[in-house]
Order: structure tokens, then sequence, then C-alpha cells
């Protein structure tokens, strides 16, 4: 008993150092989605990270969620570079979005070429952002994807099928994008929002 007694005037005294995780530093990167910032622990998307965005399909606004960036960014002059997407972007859309067409780069590879590629583009740091659709990652690639990332001060997006959620993901955030709405499955710095988030008409 005396032993309790004396460790708890020592942590009520002051005299131990009680460590608390650090926060994440706040985000210049607003998803643009204000009640999916809210509750992100940096208010944005994580700086210098790999966030992965897992769809049940294709077409129920996953490129809508990051389009609000992606138009800043290229409006500072800053590269955006697609690593072998599923489809054929579709200009107007992204101008419409208010993405610069001429900070746009799209590079078609094969599977293994694009998982490549899009690392060696992360870690050139001359890139604002680079999205990419890799289907047959394992945890492995997707850890050299997250560090090269952080390596190059990028910000990285991966777009993935809703079974994946099975598995452990290094990626800094993780969403599941629905018909209409949004959830957070996992962000580093915090715990995960349970309840899903409206997307903005329109999207």
């Amino acid at each position: 008993m005396g032993a309790v007694v004396a460790l708890d005037s020592l942590f009520n005294g002051g005299r131990v150092w009680k460590g608390r995780p650090a926060a994440p530093p706040a985000s210049v990167h607003p998803t643009g989605l204000a009640a999916l910032d809210a509750v992100l622990p940096s208010g944005g998307w994580p700086e210098a990270a790999l966030s992965e965005i897992l769809v049940a399909q294709q077409g129920v606004g996953e490129l809508q969620l990051v389009w609000p960036t992606l138009a800043r960014l290229s409006a500072a002059g800053e590269r955006i570079v697609l690593v072998a997407p599923p489809y054929t972007p579709y200009p107007h859309a992204w101008q419409n979005a208010g993405v610069d067409l001429r900070q746009l780069s799209v590079i078609q590879a094969d599977e293994r070429d694009a998982l490549w590629a899009a690392e060696q583009c992360l870690r050139s740091g001359s890139c604002g952002a680079v999205l990419c659709w890799p289907r047959k990652a394992d945890d492995r690639a997707l850890r050299r994807l997250q560090v090269a990332a952080e390596t190059g001060q990028t910000l990285a997006f991966a777009w993935r099928a809703m079974g994946e959620a099975i598995n452990p993901s290094p990626a800094a955030l993780r969403l599941a994008v629905e018909p209409h709405q949004v959830r957070v499955l996992k962000c580093r710095g915090g715990l995960a929002h349970p309840a899903p988030i409206a997307l903005a008409s329109g999207h």
C-alpha cells in the first residue's frame, strides 16, 4: 500500500512527466468539405502523407472530394500528377472544378510500373499532389508510397476498392466514399469519426 501512496504523491505532485501524443500539425489543405475537416485531427488532408480513398464503385463522388484541394494547388503553380487513372480524365470536368489543366499531367502505365511511377513522382518533391489507383498493392507497396510522400513533402491520394477495408493500411488517412456520403475509417493522430458525413449537393 505504501508504494501506491508514494506513486500517487509523485503523480499528484507533478514530479512525473506524463507524456501525451503530439497533435498532428494543422493542415494547410482543407478538403473543401467543412464537416469532414471538422472531424479530421489536422483540419484537412494530412500533410506529406498518403490518403487512401476506398470506393464501392466508380463515380460516387470520389474525385470531387479532392478537386477543391487540387484547384488550390494548381492555382499556386503546383503540378498535379495522375498515375494510370482507370478512365481518361474529362478535361471540362476538371476545368469546371477549378483545376488549371496546364498543371495537370497524366502518366499511363501498367499496374507494376504505376506504383513505381507514383513513388518516383512523390519522392521528387516537384509535385503538389500525386493521384494513383493501385489495384494489387500490398501493405509494403502502400508503405513505400507513404514514405515517398513524406520524403517529397507531397500529398498522395490512392483510390482502392471498398473490399480493401478489411486489410490494414499504412495510410495516414483512410476514407470510404459511398453514394452521397463519406466515412472516416482511420486517421492518424485521432479517433476515426464513426458517423457518415454527407457529401455536398452536386458531389
